[in-house]
């Protein structure tokens, strides 16, 4: 099979990089030191090709209201221009087709972006409701749109410096907001618990826009880095932390599903009729060992599985992220299944670091 490229695929391999099968895309897991970039984000700044996620806007009169419909989360929650929402996006039974963001530039227009392992099926999946309930809608995949996200404690400054006209657009978006600046779509968001943007940009500008960000100081960071980086952050992971066969209550997602207002939306009725029986949980291991995805958790209440697992860098401990029965609290005493060892793992409430700071 043929790997899919991002537009800096050359520039990754000019850079050293170390690349990967990543869900069909050719993509940089390092470059060097997975620990190095980890700890360079967590400090200062580094940068992330995330071309591979799908940019999607949909416009028309009927915009909102198919939103409304579509999303767990209550786009009703976005009322000026460049709001963003993160929301699941769910079958008719609850489970998560996909996590994503939505971004409202105004009534005729809001902005999508998707994961990018699951964005055929997601689009497929927007045109066939929006077919059912608002067919005067246009859905457009921007397949001609790059994305990079720069991230850190000094992530603004750096693309400040690079891009220095949209710096009076951009600085006074608070978390979760974007400005549109003409080719560059700026948000300031990230999968890392540290401050930044991701900018959304024409591929033809990309690799120019990538080499200044490096002139500049700012140093490429592959995925490896990003997945420690998202779970210290206590951020899911789609196809790990939840996916079609889990719903977003057990998915430690309850705070992204509005179920309080009386709009409808897809998965409502499922969610209201089979209340959650499993929680997700933040574990530190006692011991020593690391924590992997899979490996089963043993509780007084029941056994659970680890979703995401791995050592954290800025801790240095084995952290992760488990689904777990309900009646387990913060503060027990578990057991995890390591190859042929039963190892004790405390449950503790994520996020595990933000802002560079440790918080367990």
């Amino acid at each position: 099979m043929t790997l899919k490229q991002t537009p800096l695929n050359a520039a990754h391999r000019t850079m050293g990089a170390k690349m990967v099968d990543f869900g069909g895309w050719d993509m940089p897991v390092n470059y060097g030191s997975q620990m190095d970039e980890h700890h360079q984000v967590r400090r200062d700044v580094g940068m992330f090709d995330v071309s591979h996620m799908r940019t999607v806007d949909i416009k028309g009169g009927d915009v909102r209201a198919f939103l409304r419909y579509l999303l767990a989360n209550n786009v009703d929650k976005l009322q000026f221009s460049g709001k963003a929402l993160y929301s699941c996006m769910l079958r008719p039974n609850a489970g998560v087709i996909d996590d994503l963001i939505v971004y409202f530039m105004d009534e005729q227009w809001f902005r999508i972006v998707v994961n990018a392992g699951t964005a055929d099926k997601d689009v497929a999946w927007m045109k066939e409701q929006a077919a059912k309930v608002a067919p005067s809608l246009t859905l457009t995949p921007r397949m001609e749109l790059a994305m990079v996200a720069v991230q850190g404690p000094n992530a603004r400054e750096k693309v400040w410096q690079v891009l220095p006209q949209t710096k009076a657009a951009t600085s006074e978006l608070q978390a979760f907001q974007a400005a549109d600046c003409g080719e560059y779509f700026i948000a300031r968001t990230g999968y890392t618990g540290e401050d930044g943007f991701e900018i959304i940009l024409p591929a033809s500008k990309v690799e120019s826009f990538w080499k200044a960000l490096h002139q500049a100081g700012v140093a490429p960071i592959g995925l490896g880095a990003r997945d420690t980086l998202r779970l210290e952050a206590g951020m899911n992971l789609y196809g790990q932390d939840m996916d079609e066969t889990i719903n977003p209550l057990e998915a430690g997602l309850a705070w992204t599903v509005d179920l309080k207002s009386e709009r409808d939306f897809i998965g409502k009725a499922a969610l209201l009729a089979n209340p959650p029986t499993h929680k997700m949980v933040g574990l530190v291991l006692q011991d020593r060992g690391v924590l992997r995805g899979h490996q089963v958790v043993h509780t007084a209440a029941g056994e659970g599985e680890i979703t995401s697992g791995s050592f954290s860098p800025t801790l240095n401990l084995s952290i992760a992220m488990a689904r777990v029965p309900r009646d387990v609290q913060v503060g027990d005493v578990v057991q995890v299944a390591i190859r042929d060892k039963m190892l004790a793992a405390k449950v503790v409430k994520y996020p595990f670091v933000r802002n560079g700071k440790g918080l367990i």
